[in-house]
């Protein structure tokens, strides 16, 4: 899935309420905390960690697959067992269960698609999973690479939005970030957001330098948090990019975030119950310089921690209610609770892209879901006003979530690929 709702903070007192996956038995009761308001060791961290959550059932198979894909995915060779196991599954065009079908885009994907997968060892050492479509026949008209969303794999749903991309005479790359997805690494741990940039820099300068993409222009397109490892990637390398791409970007703290129970146990000195509603503070409101040190102090003590509760976000993220439920099939997803480290990587990420955002200048084009709630239409539109790019582009698309190319009724869907589609054919040589 997308990126969790991280650090929204309320003026005064709270109340919180557990977050379970869609059709939990389980209400939604408020929890009474009532904590002390200071830390000083390891020990007190430990009883503020969040046990996660199970995954939720998967209807239509087997106990056999449903056991496989509640096994421990904090390593690559466990997800890619699961992987393994579901790609039957995956892969096929009506799911066991009769009331679900893959989602159309994938289920009428067009076929003359080359598809390569493979893996190979960047240079920090780390195996990092890779995936091409490309088109069988006719001259290509350019390069597009793709950087995924929080949590998410280069796999699964975007394999058909590909799929349609390379149908249109382009050359479409994917990898998996390092611990997402088939990649190795940590599952959901980014140490540092810098870092996953020059990662995704070295290994689509790979790409880029394949002869048989010479001469040809390279676009790069990166959804939600890919929307800032895209604009880090831009902005590292201004002038490597023919176009930027960018669907429902994370690119600016809007004010719309969860705290964690932890902060809140660690900063209240009173006892009050503590609710984390979606709306409860303004927009624009931000991040107190105290709490980001407790949070700085926090990731470094215990990086690798889930302190983070995580609301399930397929009920924001999916529009249509059908491919809201296949989210449950991408069982290679990182679905827990958000790691201290990767939390603070996240805020630095924002905030530097916010710095910068006067920098981007390459041709751009930003789409996203006007009714959004994961990542704010609103910051779209700041990006959009601010980016010095003499060509530029924004569109928003009227009662559009945030899977904008996933979740959406079917003609929303195309309606987002051929605006993409157009565009990079207007950038295009051979368009």
């Amino acid at each position: 899935m997308e990126m969790p709702l991280l650090l929204r903070l309320p003026p005064t007192a709270f109340l919180l309420k557990p977050h379970y996956p869609i059709n939990h038995f389980l209400n939604h009761q408020a929890l009474i905390f009532s904590p002390k308001p200071t830390f000083s060791a390891r020990r007190r961290l430990k009883r503020l960690i969040i046990t996660a959550k199970k995954r939720t059932r998967i209807d239509g198979v087997s106990e056999e697959l449903n056991l496989i894909a509640s096994q421990n995915l904090d390593y690559a060779p466990a997800r890619r067992r699961v992987r393994s196991a579901f790609v039957d599954v995956q892969n096929s065009l009506i799911i066991a269960c009769s009331r679900l079908v893959l989602d159309p885009i994938m289920i009428f994907a067009p076929t003359g698609i080359k598809t390569e997968e493979w893996y190979e060892r960047n240079s920090k050492g780390l195996e990092l999973f890779s995936k091409s479509w490309i088109p069988e026949k006719g001259a290509l008209k350019g390069a597009l690479c793709f950087c995924h969303g929080y949590g998410d794999t280069c796999t699964f749903f975007f394999e058909g939005v590909a799929k349609r991309i390379a149908a249109a005479g382009y050359a479409v790359f994917a990898f998996d970030y390092p611990g997402f997805g088939l990649s190795e690494g940590l599952h959901g741990y980014i140490n540092c957001f810098d870092g996953l940039a020059d990662t995704a820099i070295e290994h689509y300068r790979k790409i880029k330098g394949r002869p048989e993409l010479k001469g040809l222009p390279h676009f790069v397109l990166g959804q939600s948090m890919g929307g800032a490892v895209t604009l880090k990637v831009h902005l590292k390398e201004p002038l490597e990019w023919d176009g930027v791409v960018l669907v429902a970007p994370m690119c600016k703290l809007s004010g719309r975030f969860e705290l964690p129970l932890s902060i809140l146990g660690l900063m209240t000195q009173r006892k009050p119950c503590v609710r984390l509603s979606a709306n409860l503070y303004p927009k624009g409101c931000e991040t107190p310089a105290a709490v980001l040190k407790v949070l700085s102090l926090m990731s470094r003590v215990t990086p690798k921690a889930k302190l983070f509760p995580q609301k399930d976000l397929a009920e924001l993220a999916f529009r249509e209610l059908k491919k809201r439920k296949m989210a449950v099939y991408n069982v290679i997803s990182y679905n827990g609770q958000t790691r201290l480290k990767t939390a603070m990587e996240l805020l630095k990420a924002t905030s530097d892209i916010e710095r910068q955002v006067e920098k981007v200048s390459a041709p751009l084009l930003i789409l996203h879901g006007a009714e959004d709630k994961v990542t704010d239409p609103q910051v779209s539109k700041f990006l959009y006003e601010k980016a010095s790019s003499k060509d530029k582009t924004l569109k928003l698309y009227e009662e559009g979530y945030h899977c904008i190319l996933e979740g959406e009724p079917d003609d929303r869907i195309f309606t987002v690929l051929d605006d993409i589609i157009s565009w990079l054919d207007s950038h295009s040589s051979l368009a």
